[in-house]
This record gives C-alpha cells, structure tokens and sequence, in this order.
C-alpha cells in the first residue's frame, strides 16, 4: 500500500489546502470522472480526458489477445521488440520494463546514429511496435517507414512484424487496417502521458515478457486514492507539489530522485507528466529528474521540493518528502495528484497547447531547409548561434556560455537540450553539476527531440524563467527516411531549430552549440563551464 511521509512542517503547512480538497471532494470526484473539477474553460477537454482513472481494469481485456501474439511470435523465434514512440508512448513501457528486467528496444529518437545502432542488430528475430496517440506524430511515421523498408528487404511480411498502437480513428489507425496490419486501440479518452496502463504502456511491455496482468491488478488495489480523507496519499502529494510555500516565494520546482534499485527510472516518467500537465498559461511545477549524485539534492534551493519514490517501504535514504509504493501504484498516485494540483494552481492538466508550436515550427524549417540558422562562430569545433536577441558579444564560445548563465534569476533554472545519440556514453551529470555549481541554480536535462512530447510544453508555456542550452550534432553518418524527401539528419536538426525559434520568440535566451565530434566537443565544453 502507498505510504507517503514528510518532514512535519510541510504537513502543517499543507493542512488548510488538503482540509479543502477534503470538503470540495477532490478525490472522489476524480474518481467518478466529475470533468468540471478544472474550470468551465477547460470541461471540453477534461470531458473526454479521464478514461485512466479506470484504464486498469479496461486494459485486462487485452491480455487474451497479446497472450495469443506472444505465442506466434514465440513460435517464430522472435525474441527482441523494438517500441517507436514518443513521450508518453515510450516512456511508461521504458520504467516499466526496467522494473521487470525485461528487454525492450526504446526507440524514441530521430537521431541517424541511435537508428543505426537499433538497425545494425537486424530484423530476422525483431518485432516493431509502432505508438502514437494522434496517428501523425512525425517521428514515430518516419520511424515505421524505416523498419517497413528494412522488414522488405529482408524479405519479412512488414505486416507479420510491425504492431500498431493508436487511438481509434487516427490517421495511422486507419492506413494501418487498410494495409493489413495488427492494430491494438488505446482508450481516446486517456491523454498520452496518462497513458502508462492502457495500451501503450500494456502493448509493447506483454510482448517483451513483462507480467502485465500483475501490474494491472496492482493498479487496481488504490481504490482508496478516491477517499475524501486526510490520509490520502494523493490529497497530500497534489497538495505538497501545487500549494508549499517557500522561505523567498512559491516552492514551484520538485526534484524527483527514483530508488534505482526498485524504480529504476521512475523519475524520468513523472517529469514528463507533471511538467506537460501543469506548464501551461505561465504557471507551472518544474519537475527534475534527479540521481543520487545530483547537486540538487543538498543544495538547499529555496523553492525547490525534494520527493524520493521507492517501491522499498523501508527505504532509508531518502530527501525531503518519502513515498513508497510499487509501480502500478506509483502510477495511479501520481495520476491523482498531478489532476490535484493542476486544480490547486488553477490549469487545465489534460491539454498541451504550447506542444503543437514546435512541431509546426520544424515542420516549416524542414521544408525550407535553405533559412536554417547560420553559426555566429566556430570555436575550437564547437559552433555557437544565439536565436532571437543577442546575448552578448560573439567572442568565443565561452564568453556566450558565460552570457547566457549569467541571465539566469533568481527564481530561474537552467534546460539543457541534448538532440544528440542518448544511448551514447557521454558526461551528462557532469555538465549538470557544473552548471548548478557555476549558477546556484537548478538544472534539468532532456534528450531532443523526446522531451518536446513531454517537458517540452513547460519550456514554452510555463513561467518565463527558464534559460537554454541547445547541443546538436553534426552528422556523420545520415540516414534516409523512405519514401520522404529528408533524412533522420535534417529531421532532427529541424526539430532542434524549430524548437529553439519558438523559445526564441518567446523571450527565452537561447543558446545552440553544435558538435563536430559529441565525445570531444562534450569533453571540451566542460572545460569551458569549469573555466567561468
């Protein structure tokens, strides 16, 4: 059963907030799907939004089916699955195979060498799942292309391989029937980061091996999250993130550190749906994903809350606020609380309408690939552009890097936005702890173009305090995507630069390295951060 203990002046300070949601009859409410919780501006979405407070016992269904396609696949020898999706899509199937110690290739990337890496291993033993909510996220299409291609080759049935996984009635839901292929619908009434027990998260992580059926009834055991009472796990948690104050001001950012050894990658979830949930109408929590070594966890940031999640519940070595609980029970509380505390700080959690602007934006830098921006400067390999309104003078890539640190506030953080090969072993926590040392700031991380499905929405529609760090790639080896007329190279440095104009244009300072060689460059632009 969840437990959720916190140090006892937070409790104190939350009790006038969590005696409200009592009486208001938050829980239960949500729990009976009462779509007017949110506000009357924002009824036509939550109306047809809460379909997961009850996706446990409507993904049970799907058992029998994927049980039978497990056994074919089985019998055919097919012993790797490889998922291509985004956000939501991807990111539950990846805790929740970590969890279980299964084996799922996470392809949420348009990255060429992420892709050859994936495809190197080959096709012959490989079943593809293909997810998207909306049927048209461009990198999950570009993605089924490149594997309905490599399956022809090999001489596979692209139809016998590739899975399909989808909202009813979407454009890829409805190409993909016409062709043949398998197809599993989602519940439409479940937004993408909500998503983590219905069919996405269920589809892909069955077919690799994990017990579905177990987490599914585990879910089910948190009937009591819809108890109007004060011992409420997510009454407390939705209240803890929306309404804590702090010693300066609003403590608006929670670091999340997961117990790696029973939630391995719990974090990375949880970012995505707070973070796309609340970051919207300039308000906003700003999650960050934290590890035992990160500097957040004893810098003692005033507006900053630190909650550690374990599925232990005689965790010992937690920070600040302590939840323990297994997987499915995680994903229902935070569900809860995150639907809590976007009604605390007055926002609608089931829209993202800050996500849809970068994606039109690379649309238009992909087919108009002649404007993309030019460097300011080349500097020991590593080029430099500002987007939007000079920073400071073009030097050196320091003296930018040393501009753009020094335009962080008080009440500010730092996005680092890596559109490079995630799989690769490169210094992450380092730079991370370094800009946190240099600007006494928090730092969050996201590997392009995966998080604009996720925290994304928060960079453009949250508070304008954040400032950014775009890393990007000079291509080595590209790779085409069939039947289009750009490559995985030119897709990616799109979204990189469509995301960077929007922020831009937004009044966010941004700054875009780009990397001839990312071991190098990564290497030398750390000796830049310890050098101001």
């Amino acid at each position: 059963m969840l437990r959720i203990s916190l140090p006892t002046a937070w409790l104190d300070e939350i009790q006038p907030t969590l005696q409200d949601l009592i009486t208001d009859k938050v829980a239960s409410r949500i729990s009976q799907k009462d779509f007017t919780l949110w506000g009357e501006p924002a009824e036509s979405e939550s109306r047809i939004r809460l379909g997961w407070v009850d996706a446990a016992s409507n993904s049970l269904s799907l058992i029998s089916d994927l049980a039978e396609l497990k056994s074919t696949f089985s019998a055919a020898g097919i012993n790797r699955i490889v998922l291509c999706g985004m956000g939501g899509s991807s990111l539950a199937p990846e805790v929740i195979s970590k969890k279980y110690g299964v084996q799922i290739e996470i392809l949420d990337s348009t990255s060429p060498e992420q892709l050859n890496e994936v495809i190197s291993q080959g096709v012959q033993h490989t079943a593809v799942v293909v997810s998207s909510k909306s049927g048209s996220t461009v990198e999950t299409d570009s993605q089924k292309r490149l594997f309905e291609d490599l399956f022809a080759k090999a001489g596979i049935s692209r139809t016998e391989r590739i899975i399909i996984v989808t909202d009813p009635g979407s454009p890829m839901d409805q190409a993909a029937r016409q062709d043949g292929y398998r197809v599993f619908n989602a519940d439409p009434n479940v937004g993408g980061r909500y998503s983590a027990l219905t069919a996405f998260g269920v589809v892909p992580s069955y077919l690799a091996g994990v017990p579905v059926e177990e987490l599914l009834n585990q879910a089910l055991s948190t009937k009591y999250l819809a108890e109007d009472s004060s011992e409420n796990p997510a009454l407390i948690l939705g209240a803890l993130l929306a309404a804590l104050p702090g010693l300066n001001g609003p403590r608006d950012k929670v670091g999340i550190l997961a117990d790696q050894i029973t939630l391995p990658g719990f974090a990375d979830w949880a970012e995505q749906l707070i973070a796309e949930s609340t970051g919207k109408d300039e308000k906003g929590i700003l999650p960050i994903a934290l590890t035992e070594q990160s500097p957040e966890l004893t810098a003692n940031f005033g507006d900053v809350v630190l909650i550690t999640v374990s599925a232990d519940e005689n965790y010992s070595d937690a920070f600040g606020a302590l939840v323990t609980g297994n997987l499915a029970e995680q994903f229902m509380l935070w569900e809860y609380a995150t639907a809590v505390a976007s009604r605390l700080i007055q926002v609608n959690p089931f829209d993202q309408p800050d996500v849809e602007s970068a994606k039109v934006a690379a649309r238009g830098m992909l087919s108009n690939k002649a404007v993309l921006n030019s460097p300011s400067l080349t500097d020991s390999g590593i080029s430099a552009t500002f987007l939007g309104s000079q920073i400071g003078k073009d030097e050196s890539v320091k003296s930018l890097l040393s501009d753009l640190l020094g335009k962080v506030h008080d009440d500010g953080y730092i996005a680092v936005h890596a559109y490079l090969n995630r799989k690769s072993d490169l210094p992450v926590e380092e730079i991370v702890r370094l800009l946190v040392k240099k600007t006494n700031r928090p730092v969050t991380f996201g590997w392009g173009p995966r998080f604009l499905h996720s925290t994304g929405q928060y960079h453009k529609g949250g508070p304008r305090t954040g400032v950014f760090l775009q890393l990007v790639a000079e291509t080595q080896d590209d790779l085409a995507v069939p039947t289009r007329e750009f490559s995985f190279a030119e897709l990616i440095r799109s979204q990189a630069e469509g995301d960077g104009q929007v922020l831009a244009d937004l009044g966010r300072p941004v700054l875009r390295l780009g990397l001839s060689n990312p071991k190098s460059d990564f290497a030398r632009l750390i000796e830049l951060i310890e050098e101001i």
